[in-house]
């Protein structure tokens, strides 16, 4: 009896934690299949010494990171003779939110039926406030592409919000981490 509801409590925990996720990731340009999982990779902006993120910081994160989450999955970085290429960069986009905060007709005190002084035009203008937010969209691109055939196997896109600066390279890592994730599924042995 207890085994079931702990399995139905541990399954709600995993699918409310899954569904709070932030970024969404798209797959595009797949210009070649895969025929058998890649071995061998390289990173074109580690070579060519291309920096994918305005931030130079960042950038260094994001391409040990990446070369760390492929490797683990039993790729190895091979500059010389690569099976496959990947580029990484970013599309950093400062953007404003309008947040439409209608006013309460019911403010401090609660519910009344009337109130003389709420809607007294002398009083306060009581239209709805407009408040802006800024946020900055960023989206982590990987550029996978197949040297021998000389064509994208996928563009990876994934999109996340980042609301304040500091939470900018945790967000970016998740992003990286989804994005990085669909590759290692779609090259993985079926």
């Amino acid at each position: 009896m207890r085994l079931p509801i702990l399995v139905i409590g541990l399954a709600l925990a995993l699918w409310s934690m899954s569904s709070c996720s932030s970024v969404e990731v798209f797959i595009e340009k797949k210009e070649v299949s895969i025929f058998k999982p890649y071995q061998r990779f390289a990173l074109v902006n580690k070579e060519l010494g291309i920096q994918g993120f305005s931030d130079q910081d960042l950038d260094i994160k994001v391409q040990n990171e990446l070369i760390k989450m492929l490797t683990s999955t039993g790729m190895q970085y091979d500059a010389v003779n690569p099976e496959v290429l990947i580029k990484y960069y970013s599309n950093e986009d400062i953007r404003q939110r309008e947040q439409v905060v209608p006013l309460s007709p019911y403010p401090y005190w609660g519910m009344r039926m009337y109130d003389p002084w709420l809607f007294n035009p002398m009083m306060r203008n009581y239209s709805s406030t407009v408040r802006t937010s800024n946020y900055e969209l960023l989206q982590v691109i990987l550029d996978i592409i197949d040297p021998k055939a000389d064509k994208y196997v996928m563009m990876i896109t994934a999109v996340t919000e980042v609301s304040q600066p500091k939470n900018k390279p945790k967000l970016t890592i998740q992003a990286l981490h989804k994005a990085t994730t669909s590759f290692v599924i779609a090259n993985s042995p079926n």
